[in-house]
């Protein structure tokens, strides 16, 4: 008999139809069985052995929010009977309603050792708790997950002690990372069954995009690293297996009904009793061509509207011509951030990786892409790539053109008749949570508020040394050496200045944006212990504002 091993899932969800992903013990057919009468089915696709469903859920009535069930080969498996949460509700909001975006990265998942978490509460734990005990109250439409949700170079001593046992010993590369596609399950359940992520994550929608962790540390960051990493006997099947995994879980839940529709890979997935050799081969494809794969997709709350773009595996690589996005991935974003004016009141851009950051880490990074790039001669383009890799010197900053490109459409698309509200780069990566605000020379800014809103992470640790350093890289000493970095690689003015408008804040985290018509608010809050309860318990955490403000009014 069929079980439910991981989910369920809600991903996708309008005003008429969701979308909902389980992973199962065993081949079987997977129905989600909504209270209102809405529905849907769908027979699971075999991986690597392992057995996974999209249920697409039609008949839903808008402005309700109904509990629902997962039956598997017409056994109900979902809620479990011993559950201590709500039933799980897929809600189904009104165009007029507020829009609520909660936002964050970088999850270390690992349990705690005797019920002590080493790097302090998780912050998703903490929402689940609040969202349990008041089911009915306000809770968000939709979570955004923006990279690291599993770490692939980092794992817990419970998930070292498992792949030892299964490769006997950790001594052959790649030591204490995971290796293929099978050792990637392991990751997903072990940060995806945590119980009360697993409630949360059944019951809010969710959007996802890669960061480096989960594939490798400084992923994509040259192709000097690149290369390295290709003359390694282990790299393929690493990369390989990342990416399937990621389409799998991540991935494929980003994605409309229509849109799995109309997606030929999902359809030959499903279409073969296993479908790994068809995801293997797509996988190989998106690594040796990476502009012939779009991970980037767009989203629609009502008026507001997500673009999540994929700024890592759509980069350019080469010195000469080093872009963070390839010339397709740019074109799309530009045409979906212009298209129909008038059409949306806030723009959303998330993007794995800060445009704006600390002005030390931007000009730094500036700097020795002017390196690397030989502005100063070969010794000096050797130091920079060693730099760059030490420092992860690997964000916008480090794309000059693309900075300057995305500093233009951002300002284009908040000008003129009907434009937004607000236009806002969403963001992780970097451990600290801080709102930045650009400025355009001489006033000719755009109508729009555009800011940067960062929330980094949700569950990993910041150590001192690195919280004292981004707090350095904000202040005027810093700027100062930014500039004599900036001098000596010849480095000519950013298209825009910026100031840090809120922060940094240090800590498990998470920022919600709520969306009311023209109207936008921001909220920070850090995970706290309540002294009740551990990891998984709907009584162990708790969220603490520590930063409410108003972005656009009334």
């Amino acid at each position: 008999m069929a079980e439910l091993r991981l989910g369920p899932l809600l991903r996708y969800a309008d005003g008429t139809t969701a979308t909902v992903w389980v992973e199962t013990t065993s081949p079987c057919a997977a129905e989600v069985r909504c209270a209102d009468g809405a529905h849907g089915t769908a027979r699971t696709f075999q991986v690597a052995g392992h057995h996974y469903a999209l249920v697409p859920v039609s008949g839903l009535t808008p402005g309700t929010s109904t509990p629902y069930e997962v039956i598997l080969d017409g056994t109900r498996v979902w809620p479990p009977p011993d559950s201590p949460f709500p039933p799980s509700v897929i809600r189904s909001g009104l165009t007029e309603d507020p829009v609520r975006v909660v936002f964050g990265s970088c999850r270390w998942a690992a349990p705690p050792a005797d019920g002590k978490d080493p790097v302090g509460p998780d912050a998703l734990d903490a929402l689940a708790a609040r969202l349990a005990a008041d089911p009915d109250g306000e809770r968000p439409d939709v979570l955004l997950l923006l990279g690291d949700q599993v770490y692939a170079d980092e794992l817990s001593p419970a998930t070292r002690r498992r792949l030892a046992e299964r490769r006997g010993g950790l001594d052959e590369p790649p030591g204490a990372q995971v290796a293929d596609y099978e050792e990637y399950t392991q990751l997903y359940d072990e940060s995806w069954s945590d119980p009360a992520v697993r409630w949360l994550l059944s019951t809010v929608p969710s959007c996802m995009i890669f960061d480096d962790h989960d594939v490798i540390d400084d992923w994509n960051t040259s192709a000097a690293w690149l290369a390295d990493m290709r003359a390694t006997s282990w790299w393929r099947e690493r990369i390989l297996s990342g990416l399937m995994s990621y389409w799998v879980y991540q991935h494929l839940g980003n994605l409309a009904p229509a849109e799995l529709a109309e997606n030929t890979l999902y359809a030959a997935v499903r279409a073969t009793p296993d479908a790994t050799a068809v995801l293997r081969e797509f996988a190989a494809r998106a690594d040796a061509d990476p502009a012939s794969v779009r991970w980037s997709y767009r989203r629609d709350f009502g008026r507001v509207r997500l673009l999540m773009a994929d700024s890592r595996a759509a980069r350019v690589l080469d010195e000469d011509a080093r872009a963070m996005l390839d010339p397709g991935e740019a074109a799309w974003l530009r045409e979906q951030a212009l298209a129909d004016p008038g059409s949306c009141d806030h723009l959303l851009v998330g993007s794995s990786l800060p445009w704006l950051l600390p002005h030390l880490m931007h000009d730094t990074e500036r700097w020795s892409a002017a390196l690397c790039r030989g502005e100063k001669g070969p010794r000096w383009a050797r130091f920079g790539e060693r730099l760059r890799r030490a420092a992860d010197l690997e964000h916008w900053a480090a794309f000059p053109e693309s900075f300057a490109d995305l500093a233009g459409l951002l300002a284009e698309a908040g000008s003129g008749p009907g434009a937004p509200a607000t236009v806002s780069v969403l963001s992780g990566d970097v451990h600290h949570a801080y709102v930045a605000e650009p400025s355009w020379p001489d006033g000719r800014g755009p109508d729009a508020r555009v800011l940067q809103l960062t929330c980094s992470p949700v569950h990993n640790s910041v150590p001192l040394s690195m919280r004292l350093g981004l707090r350095l890289g904000w202040g005027g000493a810093a700027r100062f050496v930014g500039r004599r970095l900036a001098g000596h690689g010849r480095l000519p003015r950013p298209p825009v200045d910026w100031r840090r408008t809120g922060g940094p804040w240090f800590g498990n985290q998470l920022m919600t944006l709520t969306l009311h018509g023209r109207s936008a608010r921001l909220r920070l809050e850090q995970a706290r212990a309540s002294g009740r309860g551990g990891r998984g318990d709907p009584d162990g955490a708790r969220l603490i504002t520590v930063e409410e403000s108003v972005l656009t009014g009334p």
